[in-house]
């Protein structure tokens, strides 16, 4: 029997990494914005593509487990492939960290209000059961994948659907603060927002290795997910904020609770948080699917220690698996005192910022693997220059508070690539030789 994943669990696995979280949280962010908002979804989700079909023609040439580092490697070679790698392996533990607190916080109607330290317990409980799920193989995440990603698809179609028979122009309000800021700036801020909702679109290039003909499989599933993601969200924003006031909508806590308030009678929120915490519990699945995943490829590259690279007998990667884990508890543990909105709130920016690092010298590598190869044609040239434009943009309107926190990530890997300088080297050496 194949332990290797198809299309669908390939697309499960990148539309749930990008739905998650997001979607319930930045209505209420974006309110303030008003119409623009609508602007921002526009130019992510055109940046989210381009950036998609970067990763597919990258995939699609060097269809390799771990995803970017892969890629900067074949280019950049290893010591640029390492501090790559890293970030985006230490960046997916915060990520993470922000989906179960979601979790566990749109389940609190349910569960009921409890101490800080009960919701830690909870948790920890939560990722130590998705933790358990992905030792069981990569086959078994894919499935549980796909079905997560189902039922969350289908109630995040019907509600803004049925809220635009109520939809009121009007209700885009733009606040005092943003009237104030200049355009480019505004929609920098509205970008970085909406881009939050598809970080994770390479994710599908991670477990390239278990995935039946990835040089197809996965550009094809990266890039249908990111265009269906994009609309899914703009059709979601359209509905909600065409239903509540502006300035009501930016105070809210719990927008799509709102929305079924608004629209439904009885106890719907409690409907609207289980719906909530599907959808986190399948992005918190990709991301520990993900994790792992990149461990593993940067130690079967000789990047790492090679235990990260030992599998189980359901050919999971334990170690990397287990290390992964053990790295959001920390940071879910120095932010067990805070707000739920505060916990996420203050990871956004510099995920986002970090995650952007990734992606840009990605679209450098594709650049140069263009040039070298004399393959660059009209198209590809389009869409690459629209990805790392469209990165650059982003980074530029950044403040360099945010650039400083983010870049903290890359340098954080330096005492292990001095540790292992001489090991990371030679791996450039043996590529030569090939």
């Amino acid at each position: 029997m194949s332990r290797k994943i198809g299309f669908w669990s390939v697309f499960a696995l990148v539309t749930g990494s990008q739905i998650g979280s997001g979607v319930f949280m930045l209505p209420a962010s974006l309110a303030p914005f008003g119409i623009l908002s609508l602007s921002g979804w526009i130019i992510s989700g055109f940046g989210a593509v381009a950036l998609a079909l970067v990763f597919a023609s990258l995939c699609s040439r060097f269809p390799k487990t771990g995803g970017p580092h892969a890629y900067v490697k074949e280019v950049f070679g290893s010591a640029a492939a390492f501090f790559t790698g890293w970030t985006y392996w230490t960046i997916s533990w915060v990520s993470t960290t922000a989906v179960i607190v979601a979790t566990i916080g749109y389940l609190t109607p349910l569960i009921g209000h409890y101490t800080s330290n009960v919701y830690l317990v909870l948790e920890v409980l939560l990722l130590i059961t998705i933790t358990g799920v992905n030792l069981k193989g990569i086959t078994a995440a894919g499935r549980a994948e796909f079905v997560l990603t189902f039922l969350k698809f289908v109630p995040l179609l019907i509600l803004p659907i049925v809220a635009m028979f109520y939809f009121d122009i009007d209700n885009f309000v733009t606040a005092e603060s943003v009237k104030s800021s200049s355009t480019s700036h505004s929609l920098a801020q509205v970008t970085l927002l909406t881009l939050w909702g598809f970080i994770g679109l390479e994710s599908a290039t991670t477990p390239a290795g278990s995935v039946e003909n990835p040089s197809k499989t996965i550009p094809r599933a990266i890039v249908l997910g990111t265009v269906c993601v994009a609309l899914l969200y703009f059709i979601n924003s359209i509905g909600i904020m065409g239903l509540i006031p502006g300035d009501i909508l930016m105070h809210s806590k719990a927008p799509y609770v709102d929305v079924a308030q608004c629209l439904f009678s009885g106890h719907w929120h409690l409907v609207i948080s289980v719906i909530a915490a599907i959808a986190c519990i399948g992005t918190l699945n990709a991301w520990v699917l993900s994790s792992g995943q990149i461990a593993l490829g940067l130690a079967e590259d000789k990047l790492i220690p090679s235990i990260f690279a030992e599998k189980n007998d359901n050919d999971a990667p334990l170690w990397a698996l287990l290390a992964s884990s053990v790295g959001i508890v920390p940071l879910l543990i120095l932010t067990a005192n805070d707000s739920l909105a505060g916990q996420i709130t203050s990871i956004i920016d510099f995920s986002v910022v970090a995650f952007l690092f990734v992606y840009l010298i990605c679209g450098i590598s594709f650049f140069k693997l263009m040039i070298q190869k004399s393959e660059l044609s009209y198209f590809p040239l389009a869409y690459g220059l629209i990805a790392c434009g469209f990165c650059c943009w982003v980074i530029y309107e950044t403040p360099l508070k945010t650039l400083l926190i983010a870049g903290m990530f890359t340098v954080s890997g330096l005492p292990v690539y001095l540790w292992r300088r001489h090991k990371i080297q030679g791996t450039d050496q043996a590529l030569y030789q090939i």
